[in-house]
């Protein structure tokens, strides 16, 4: 059970950290796609783009 305090505090965080909350729901959609649903023909067209990115 989260008390009042944990929530007020949560909700509190996340006004102010919008970026981050941000970041970290499209890490985990990311990984997610990645690990359980992306196909050969994703992963392929993925690596292309981060190789890309890294040469930059």
């Amino acid at each position: 059970m989260v008390s009042d305090a944990q929530k007020r505090a949560k909700q509190k965080w996340d006004s102010k950290n919008k970026d981050k909350n941000r970041v970290y729901r499209y890490r985990s959609y990311a990984r997610k796609f990645i690990r359980d649903l992306a196909t050969d023909d994703d992963l392929r067209e993925l690596q292309k783009m981060i190789d890309k990115r890294f040469s930059e």
